[in-house]
């Protein structure tokens, strides 16, 4: 199979077969089989895992992408969706002998129905775009990733993706009234929240992808607040944000987002953007308050006190938005801004209760001690979400190691302490071996179950999320002896 920039076969036969048909179905220009074009596609924003695609399609509609299904379905071809790439745990990574099927052409605002405060989009519309649809009336998206400029509204639904927001307004989940998808056996077919029975829309967000393909997205809208604050604190110490983040959710007040950056965090958003937080800060808290003007006036006042208590140095109120953009700045580009200080870095994504946050943070201190590898803390310090960022030289024998020895470790020290492997970056690839930390056997093989009854071929996005893929009809329980796919080559035991 061949497209317009050269001859260049596919992997397999079964592969170039089905390319022949995509070819057939698909627009022209939407197939992509020339290998340095494919190397565009061959990681997402978790570089550490890479794979160059067998084809690559760019579907426009969602009978394109059923078409593409059903051809992948009559020849076994595995078939993976990605939006734009800009997830961190490789959950978009494709297939060597499979279709990668991305979305990045279908980016329309279908309608919006301000009445009903829903707006209709296609998957491949970035978060942003949907709030700057409807801002002109007054409303806004509220899950809010720091990626939201580029990430697309498919690959949240994928991931249920956050953001600094999910404090007060929750997670992608919540802002989901209804999905079009294209089922793992190429129907199309509709997920609403109103439908009776089964929560299949609640099952779907958050599934990375194994249960089928996203097409289209009702998602709510929100009127945009009266007023809103944020306040920046400066402390000596992490420790003592910490103190003021338990004494704010202590008193009952409830933020829309309170974020926490230490030391290193810091001086990586200073080499970056220039955000000319409070010198000699030990960590810098991040309060946002929204809702009613006289009591974000209060609740602002209140938070002020607790953070002046708590040891803060310096407060900075914003004084218009474009002070509050100011104090954003840091936080939104911390991912990206430790390139600055860091020749590569492995980003983690761990929850902890947020009455752990203190030990769990000393111990990362220890680790990074230990193993000589930095580590820069990110963090949504409201609901315990972490996001430690792992500095390391990919030149230095023995430096990636070490790094991946103390990403894992932080994992572990999630778990023991009661939390989770991830809060909004998924598992994919990267995180599928720590699943058993957290899951029983037949915890796991009861997910197996429901996504088996999506996909008992097990041809949807496969390898993600589980470390050991079992056949669909394949009795749950202990296993004995190899398992057919690792036996063929086709899948890792870990």
């Amino acid at each position: 199979m061949t497209d317009t920039t050269g001859a260049t076969p596919v992997r397999g036969p079964a592969l170039g077969r089905a390319a022949r048909r995509l070819a057939a179905v698909l627009p022209p220009g939407a197939l992509i089989t020339d290998p340095v074009r494919l190397r565009t596609y061959e990681c997402d924003g978790l570089t550490h895992h890479r794979a160059v695609p067998g084809v690559v399609v760019l579907p426009e509609t969602a009978g394109q992408i059923a078409a593409v299904v059903r051809i992948c379905n009559e020849y076994g071809v595995p078939f993976v969706a990605r939006g734009a790439g800009t997830g961190l745990s490789g959950g978009a990574l494709p297939r060597t002998d499979g279709v990668l099927v991305v979305t990045s052409r279908m980016r329309r605002v279908l309608e919006v129905d301000l009445p009903n405060r829903r707006a209709v989009v296609e998957p491949g519309v970035t978060n942003l775009a949907i709030t700057e649809a409807v801002r002109p009336h007054g409303y806004y998206y509220a899950p809010d990733p720091s990626s939201q400029q580029v990430c697309t509204i498919g690959g949240n639904v994928a991931e249920n993706s956050g953001g600094a927001h999910c404090l007060k307004y929750g997670f992608t989940v919540n802002h989901v009234l209804a999905l079009e998808i294209v089922t793992p056996d190429g129907d199309i077919v509709t997920l609403d929240a109103d439908d009776p029975g089964y929560d299949l829309l609640g099952a779907f967000v958050g599934s990375e992808g194994t249960l089928g393909i996203t097409t289209k997205v009702t998602v709510r809208l929100l009127r945009a607040p009266e007023a809103v604050t944020t306040l920046l604190a400066a402390f000596g110490s992490i420790e003592q944000g910490g103190r003021a983040v338990s004494a704010i959710i202590g008193g009952g007040i409830v933020p829309a987002a309170i974020e926490m950056m230490d030391a290193l965090a810091i001086e990586a958003a200073e080499a970056a953007v220039a955000c000319a937080y409070p010198a000699g800060a030990g960590a810098v808290l991040i309060v946002e308050l929204d809702g009613p003007a006289a009591e974000t006036a209060l609740r602002s006042a209140e938070v002020e006190r607790v953070c002046r208590e708590s040891g803060a140095f310096e407060l900075r109120t914003a004084a218009d938005p474009a002070e509050r953009a100011a104090i954003w700045k840091g936080r939104r580009s911390a991912f990206a801004a430790v390139g600055r200080i860091s020749p590569a870095y492995i980003v983690q994504d761990g929850v902890v209760p947020r009455t752990a946050l203190p030990g769990v943070l000393a111990s990362i201190d220890r680790l990074s001690a230990e193993h000589g590898i930095r580590v820069a803390n990110v963090f949504h310090a409201g609901d315990g979400n972490l996001h430690p960022l792992v500095l390391f030289d990919d030149a230095e024998p023995g430096a990636a190691e070490r790094a991946e020895a103390v990403s894992g470790r932080i994992l572990d020290l999630c778990v023991e302490h009661g939390g989770s492997i991830t809060g909004e970056h998924g598992v994919g690839v990267d995180k599928a071996r720590y699943m058993p930390k957290m899951f029983t056997d037949d915890d796991l093989d009861t997910m197996q179950l429901v996504r088996c009854a999506f996909d008992p071929r097990g041809l949807s996005n496969p390898g993600k999320v589980f470390p050991t893929p079992r056949l669909c009809g394949e009795v749950p329980g202990v296993r004995r002896g190899a398992h057919p796919l690792v036996e063929s080559g086709r899948a890792e035991q870990f």
